[in-house]
């Protein structure tokens, strides 16, 4: 028996795109030798369609695109996700389609409901298994978290399952790829059965999925392996009880793993929400220079215009590797010195600021100035603007609102600043893009004179450390004082953490790569007091 696994980049709401993607890898898998297809989790609405489940319309529609795959495929096997309303109930299903017709329809039973994932706001769970049969042989048919709890997979066993296939709609993030991993081969080892493992691929919003379907074996050995963040179609050989060995894509290290992300992200959301492309603002800093090589890499140089908004604080040397950086990428590239502007807004506002000395006020309408002509740009000619914050300025508000917060997409939103630079390093070690001086050079937001980021922050790698245990970890701070940190940097860290949760419920959406990132992982009060 050949089963064909389609790892495929879905689109939210787009049912008659995701039903020719379904049927054009059923046509490939044909050519192939395969009578089976399996799709991702949710293939035929995109994953996760969120409250778009709480409509009828949108549910009827489905139905209607379910009948319609039917008996467009009628010589093939299906397996196709799809949102399944049964007398007033709403299932996460997986359909076997034979011979034209629906034949049978399995309900997901285990129902995240953590993190990212809300499936009991919308979702019924299934209490059956679905074990059917295919050239003779008994295929246990799972869905995604199904795998990750010890019952389902237990009941198409007892049900008489030889091969467990299970469809995911599995996001990203720096430690899913192992816990998967170690889930699989457990299961396998507990039932002696192998596992066929589909993951979908692609960006939606926050989330990633990176792909990476799997075969696993019945003593856990994985057999077969797709490439991570990638489309692809494959096939499984099962014979006499046993799955073929196959190709094993190549691991990826975590800074590979997680520029790749962040390229799919970028790359899916531009596409798919129909941007022409991006326009971000380019100091000369870290970031914005990993933020500038990722789109350039997602999008292609053509796609991305880059503007440099120079003050009387910013170095000659930041203007100079800001230049060299765009012309080594090839991408467009605009200098508008914000001087006049910001000499026009502080001439209005001396009336009212008489007597008053620079403060974080004036470094804040810099950022302002520069967020207007970023979006200026965007209005005039439809680019998305980018903005370029990573996770340790958005944890601590070190960050303007309506400044450099200000864009539509928040690439580097999730990725501390320890990361970033490890991601240059990822970077430049496949070509030499960014300048070295860029990476070495202290940081600095360039808003006063000689300033650098650790006028007002702790170390980067202890900020971080912090952050993480604070926010990635739910630790308290006596928790996080017994780690060794300095308790005045824990109370500072803390209170800028708690304090500037309006700011970040006002950030634009950014991929999603820890397994907690300021978004829908993380769901916090803004008006509380949190001083236990």
């Amino acid at each position: 028996m050949i089963v064909a696994i389609a790892q495929i980049n879905c689109l939210v709401g787009d049912l008659a795109g995701n039903q020719a993607k379904i049927i054009a890898s059923a046509k490939e898998a044909q050519a192939k030798g395969a009578t089976l297809l399996l799709t991702p989790e949710l293939s035929l609405c995109g994953y996760p369609p969120e409250d778009l489940l709480l409509r009828s319309d949108f549910l009827q529609a489905c139905d209607a695109a379910l009948q319609a795959l039917s008996s467009a495929v009628p010589d093939m096997t299906l397996v196709v996700g799809h949102p399944q309303a049964l007398n007033g109930v709403c299932y996460n299903a997986a359909s076997v389609l034979q011979g034209g017709k629906i034949v049978a329809s399995y309900h997901k039973q285990a129902l995240p409901n953590y993190g990212v994932f809300d499936e009991k706001r919308y979702f019924s769970p299934g209490h059956a298994p679905l074990v059917f049969s295919h050239q003779g042989v008994q295929l246990g048919l799972l869905i995604c978290e199904d795998i990750w709890q010890a019952v389902p997979a237990r009941l198409a066993s007892a049900a008489g399952a030889e091969l467990l296939l299970v469809i995911n709609a599995s996001p990203f993030d720096l430690e899913k790829q192992a816990s998967r991993l170690s889930v699989l081969r457990a299961r396998a080892m507990e039932l002696a059965l192998p596992i066929v493992y589909l993951n979908s691929v692609g960006g939606q919003d926050e989330l990633v999925f990176d792909g990476g379907s799997m075969v696993v074996a019945a003593d856990g050995q994985v057999t077969q392996h797709l490439p991570a963040f990638e489309t692809a179609l494959a096939t499984v050989t099962f014979n006499a009880g046993k799955l073929i060995s196959q190709a094993l894509a190549p691991a990826l290290s975590q800074e590979a793993a997680v520029y790749q992300a962040l390229t799919l992200g970028l790359a899916d959301y531009v596409a798919k929400n129909r941007f022409p492309g991006v326009v971000l603002g380019l100091s000369g800093g870290v970031d914005s220079a990993l933020t500038l090589a990722i789109a350039v890499d997602a999008l292609g140089a053509d796609k991305v215009h880059a503007v440099l908004m120079p003050s009387e604080f910013t170095a000659n040397i930041s203007v100079d590797d800001a230049i060299d950086m765009a012309k080594r990428l090839g991408v467009k590239y605009s200098i508008l010195p914000i001087g006049p502007l910001f000499e026009g807004f502080k001439a209005t506002l001396a009336p009212e600021f008489a007597g008053l000395p620079f403060d974080t006020t004036e470094e804040n309408l810099q950022a302002r100035i520069r967020g207007m002509l970023l979006m200026a740009l965007s209005n005039k000619f439809g680019s998305m603007v980018l903005t370029t914050g990573n996770k340790s300025e958005m944890a601590v508000g070190y960050c303007t609102l309506y400044g450099d917060m200000a864009g539509g997409f928040a690439l580097l939103k999730d990725v501390f600043k320890t990361l970033v630079y490890r991601l240059c390093a990822y970077r430049n070690g496949l070509s030499p893009v960014i300048p070295e001086r860029i990476i070495t050079r202290p940081p600095s937001a360039e808003l006063r004179a000689d300033q650098t980021d650790q006028d007002s922050l702790p170390d980067y790698a202890v900020l971080d450390a912090i952050v993480a245990a604070y926010v990635e970890q739910d630790l308290g701070r006596a928790d996080i004082l017994a780690m060794g940190f300095d308790p005045a940097d824990v109370a500072r860290v803390l209170k800028l953490i708690d304090s500037n949760e309006y700011k970040r419920r006002q950030s634009p959406v950014g991929v999603r790569i820890s397994h907690k990132n300021f978004g829908k992982d993380r769901r916090y009060p803004i008006t509380a007091k949190l001083d236990f």
